[in-house]
């Protein structure tokens, strides 16, 4: 996977998870056609194995399979790359909140320091469960892992970092974490007031599970 950055008519290529940078030479025009694609690209995600080992690791099936962000809209997720070093002047963002009706914010740190109750916490937000609302989370620093189910019940696991806003739909079954690295500061919208309340499984009679769930058998 590569994440594109333009300085000074320069497109700067990134390779997750690598050092490796390329400088090449590119008309604006053409530019403006890469960026469109690779703002809804630059997420990494994967079916998971069924180990019990620590839930920090990435769990990989291997070989590795991997889950595209076409795949990850049929459930439900969506997601875009913002540059999160001005979050709090970005246009951009201002623009995804307006339109969607983001009207709540605050802003997490899960750290060991920062965080109260931390590993207890952290094993917390890794139970299986729901929600009634959307859940929406803006990473500015760090990374960590979404986990959903997919229409199969089968587990994906999807890597987020710094920049990465990601929208998981009401009454989709999900669950986070961090990684080993144990740090993630992520800011949470919301619409209108927020509501933590989550629902652990099985929660399959709620009415927003079984609109989730007729969604994807119309879909």
């Amino acid at each position: 996977m590569q994440i594109y950055y333009y300085y000074s008519h320069y497109l700067i290529v990134a390779t997750h998870f690598t050092v490796t940078f390329m400088l090449k030479a590119l008309p604006n025009s053409d530019f403006t056609n890469v960026v469109s694609t690779v703002n809804m690209s630059g997420i990494e995600a994967w079916h998971m194995d069924e180990s019990e080992e620590d839930q920090k690791l990435p769990h990989r099936l291997n070989p590795n399979q991997s889950v595209s962000l076409k795949q990850l809209e049929e459930i439900g997720v969506y997601y875009w790359k913002l540059n999160a070093d001005i979050y709090e002047n970005d246009p951009e963002l201002q623009k995804i909140r307006e339109e969607r009706g983001y009207s709540y914010m605050d802003i997490i740190t899960i750290h060991p320091d920062k965080l109260p109750d931390y590993e207890n916490k952290v094993k917390m937000f890794y139970e299986e469960h729901l929600h009634l609302d959307d859940e929406i989370r803006y990473i500015l620093d760090g990374q960590s892992y979404f986990d959903v189910k997919d229409i199969n019940d089968r587990w994906i696991r999807i890597a987020v970092s710094k920049g990465d806003l990601i929208t998981l739909p009401a009454g989709i079954y999900h669950r986070f974490t961090v990684d080993e690295s144990n740090y993630t500061k992520a800011m949470r919208l919301f619409v209108g007031e927020p509501v933590w309340k989550a629902y652990n499984r099985p929660a399959d009679d709620f009415d927003i599970r079984k609109a989730y769930v007729n969604s994807l058998k119309c879909s």
